[in-house]
């Protein structure tokens, strides 16, 4: 097929198990992968542990208990739910039964990398409608416009972020409203809300609201962020429940272990742990934000656990310099942004651990000019 010959796998970034083991016994720094740096709660741990017995057990092919619990949190019927092993398998499965040879999936320009691998490995052909522009209030954001106006006939999919990784923009809730109201029936619109837990911006709200209105609509989530959850992955796609069973149609048999869908449960019944590891974030996220703009570097308004920030020409020595210290940050370079970094919302330790070495490189970097 010619769209896997020339595909290009999804890049994780830094091989993290080879730094750990480079570095051990000194403590990496990790900071680029937007993995929530509190961990999981104790309930969650007592789940994994209590299903330990059962492994040589196949889990329940449908994880109904998880899609009842779901549906319990979100006001939906489980018929809506459809379980992935993360929203990664879930995006590639959506491309997969959508579309495919001669169809178009209109995607975003800086948006989530795994769209357009999924898009081309389907067979289907991405259209990408440019963001907005650097001076905008939403520098480098989802444009509506631009996105609608990439829709042809031939478009089956279109995928976006909110909030959108990597530049952590976000788009309000009405000017979504008044876009998908004019998207084409014909049109799959996939929303990723990875992030979602973690907006607290007055104008940014979930699109799950409109579901009801609109049966070309899918919202999918994860457990890797808000709910530290990264290593079991645990994903899920909220849609029509006609769209939901076409999916199911596709998904893998047991793509949830038994430790995940206990796991799963576990975290979304401690909203007192949710709580506290996203006020920590909202918190870090400002902080972290204000010392890089007091040094002089562009931040990119976030509403994710993450940063997007502007180092410019220097940026591949500092990422590198940066990495020599034990300090991993992600570098931009494969969606087109060279000169940024971005950086994963660390503990109050590991972001004044990443000020301090970038304070150390402009010392050195200034002694040298000297």
């Amino acid at each position: 097929m010619p769209g896997i010959r020339s595909l290009r796998a999804y890049d994780p970034g830094h091989d993290l198990v080879a730094l750990r083991r480079k570095f051990a016994p000194q403590v990496l720094v990790e900071l680029g992968s937007n993995e929530n740096p509190y961990g999981a709660g104790p309930r969650v741990r007592e789940a994994v542990l209590g299903v330990l017995g059962a492994l040589h057990r196949y889990p329940d092919p449908r994880g109904g208990g998880l899609k009842r619990v779901l549906a319990a949190k979100h006001g939906i019927d489980p018929a809506q739910i459809v379980l992935g092993n993360g929203s990664h398998e879930l995006l590639m499965q959506l491309a997969q039964v959508f579309a495919g040879p001669g169809d178009e999936v209109v995607l975003s320009q800086y948006g989530f990398a795994v769209f357009a691998i999924a898009a081309q490995a389907a067979g289907a052909m991405p259209r990408i409608a440019p963001a907005l522009a650097i001076d905008d209030a939403m520098p480098r954001g989802h444009h509506l416009a631009a996105l609608l106006a990439a829709v042809t006939p031939a478009t089956r999919l279109l995928s976006l972020a909110n909030p959108n990784n990597p530049t952590g923009t976000w788009y309000p809730a009405g000017a979504f409203s008044e876009f998908i109201a004019r998207v084409p029936d014909h049109v799959v619109v996939v929303v990723d809300e990875a992030y979602a837990e973690m907006a607290d911006a007055p104008d940014y709200a979930s699109a799950l609201a409109l579901l009801p209105a609109h049966r070309n609509l899918v919202v999918t989530r994860t457990f890797s962020k808000a709910y530290a959850l990264a290593g079991l992955r645990i994903g899920y796609a909220i849609a029509h429940p006609a769209l939901a069973a076409v999916l199911e149609r596709v998904r893998e048999s047991f793509n949830l272990g038994i430790p995940a869908l206990a796991a799963a449960e576990a975290a979304l019944d401690d909203e007192g742990h949710l709580r506290k590891t996203l006020a920590r974030n909202a918190t870090e996220r400002a902080a972290l934000a204000v010392g890089l703009r007091q040094r002089g570097w562009a931040v990119s308004p976030s509403q994710t656990n993450f940063v997007l920030v502007e180092f410019g020409d220097g940026t591949p020595r500092i990422e590198a310099a940066l990495l020599e210290r034990g300090i991993v940050l992600r570098p931009m370079g494969g969606y087109g942004l060279p000169g940024c970094l971005r950086i994963t919302v660390g503990t109050p330790e590991e972001n004044c651990v990443l000020l301090r070495e970038l304070d150390t490189l402009r010392s050195v970097d200034a002694d040298e000019r000297g």
